[in-house]
């Protein structure tokens, strides 16, 4: 009977024309013919007109399970029941859509949120490497920045520095202008009175030519060999026959007699070596030798390098073997080695310093009381040199000067290990008026004149009788400036720095 209800309800479907209820109806017939098969002459099929006068075909199949057919109202009580399920079902439905709904939107604010933070950590990251970026730069302006300021602040002492030597130098000029005056009424007084003189001394036009140009090198000879010549006539010393016989306290000592033509050695390489020294210890300490040569270049405002070579050929070839950087800036070209140390002044101050040479360390400073420095009382070329170490047979000595003795030449004895001075006696020379100075056998030798070719070691004076003479012994200035001049008594030679080059003189002296 359920059977030819559906059946019922598929005609009616396809009464209404629709082409989907004419497909329900052709699958309804085939399910009924596989039906009818199945139950074989048991169904019935029936066809019969309702109220609209349409066809309704229907059949019928005994059921082996209901002994009736049900009630046609309990039928609908059933189908109530379906209707409400199915409504059921649809709303649990619609609820599960709006549930799935809301949990795609969830999941894509989720995906979304994700999205977000790994955009967030990315944004973040790059923040992170601009930051670390700008810190670096920072970092390399500030190191640029502390680099300028240290640069300026160098080149502020420079020009300060620049300026007190201007300063000096124009204070020097006065001074010069000042004693050339009264070294042209010496000169006018001693011919006057007839003196004799040691050469002919410079016309009066060369003196006022002289006058208007006292920063060249002309001026500064002239000066010098004019303080010379009348000086030498000025001072009261022994006789020289009476310096001979007060030498003899020492074995091989005596007094200078010549000075041989100067031999080269080399010749420095740039501007820095225009003024230098360069030294051997007479008494050298292990790992030295007497070949060990040191230099220094002292054009600078901050000389600090000491060049050693260890034997003659190195230093003739240039060829350092070690450089030393002294921890104080050094001044003058005053400097000596004796005994394995390094003795130096140090730069714009009166303190001597004791560098030793294979520890590399500062071992002793002291002042040297009253003395000059920077300019106060250097010797006539100037370069600094107020305060001048020297070594001898009879060991190390200071040359200076001071304001009590108003620019007299100062001699001082110091013990090497402590630098303190061990006796002093003040000279009749005036400082200024000589090139350079040297010690042999304890007495203090000066040379006239830094540029002449012909220049002399014009006086001596003698510690071991505390009086001074004159001399007239050639010394030649080869190549026009010297501005070192020390004595090596092992070797019995001159060491000089001659205007870029470094020269050696043999001497000769008198025997007892």
């Amino acid at each position: 009977m359920l059977l030819a209800h559906c059946f019922s309800g598929r005609l009616w479907g396809l009464k209404r024309g629709s082409s989907e209820a004419m497909k329900e109806l052709v699958t309804w017939l085939l399910s009924a013919w596989m039906v009818w098969e199945a139950v074989g002459s048991t169904a019935r099929l029936h066809k019969a007109n309702n109220q609209d006068g349409r066809c309704i075909y229907s059949f019928t199949v005994p059921s082996a399970n209901e002994a009736s057919c049900t009630d046609p109202g309990e039928v609908m009580a059933i189908i109530r029941d379906l209707q409400r399920e199915s409504n059921s079902q649809h709303l649990e439905l619609e609820s599960s859509k709006a549930r799935l709904s809301l949990l795609e939107t969830l999941v894509s604010q989720l995906h979304g949120n994700q999205a977000a933070r790994s955009s967030s950590s990315s944004v973040v990251s790059l923040l992170q490497k601009e930051v670390e970026s700008l810190k670096r730069e920072q970092a390399q302006r500030d190191t640029q920045v502390s680099r300028l300021e240290y640069t300026i602040s160098n080149l502020l002492q420079d020009k300060s520095d620049l300026q007190e030597d201007k300063k000096w130098l124009e204070e020097e000029r006065n001074e010069l202008g000042r004693r050339l005056e009264n070294t042209m009424r010496e000169v006018e007084r001693l011919r006057a009175s007839h003196c004799p003189q040691a050469g002919e001394a410079p016309s009066r036009d060369s003196l006022q030519e002289s006058k208007g140009n006292t920063d060249t090198l002309d001026y500064q000879e002239l000066k010098s060999e004019l303080v010379e010549v009348p000086a030498s006539r000025l001072f009261q010393g022994s006789p020289l026959p009476g310096l001979l016989s007060a030498e003899g306290g020492e074995s091989g000592c005596g007094v200078l007699i010549s000075v041989g033509e100067p031999v080269t050695f080399r010749r420095a390489e740039t501007i820095a070596g225009k003024y230098g020294v360069w030294m051997r210890d007479a008494e050298p300490i292990s790992p030295y030798s007497r070949e060990t040569t040191w230099r220094v270049d002292t054009v600078g405002s901050d000389v600090r390098q000491v060049f050693e070579y260890n034997n003659v050929d190195q230093f003739t070839k240039g060829h350092p073997s070690k450089v030393h950087v002294l921890p104080r800036s050094m001044e003058s070209t005053g400097a000596v080695v004796y005994r394995g140390s390094l003795y130096f002044q140090m730069r714009k101050s009166r303190i001597m310093a004791k560098y030793d040479l294979k520890t590399e360390v500062i071992m002793v400073q002291k002042e040297l009381p009253n003395a000059g420095y920077h300019g106060q009382f250097p010797y006539s070329w100037g370069g600094y040199t107020d305060i001048d170490f020297a070594v001898d047979e009879m060991g190390l000595w200071v040359i200076y000067s001071t304001e009590n003795v108003k620019g007299a030449i100062v001699l001082s004895k110091l013990d090497p290990e402590t630098i303190e001075i061990e006796q002093t006696w003040e000279t009749n020379i005036r400082k200024q008026s000589v090139a350079n100075a040297f010690m042999i056998c304890g007495s203090l030798y000066t040379i006239s004149s830094y540029s002449s070719p012909e220049a002399t070691v014009n006086f001596i004076y003698s510690t071991k009788t505390g009086t001074s003479a004159p001399l007239n012994i050639r010394f030649e200035n080869r190549y026009r400036y010297s501005s070192m001049v020390d004595y090596n008594p092992t070797e019995r030679k001159l060491l000089a720095w001659d205007n870029f080059n470094m020269v050696a003189y043999d001497i000769k002296l008198s025997k007892m």
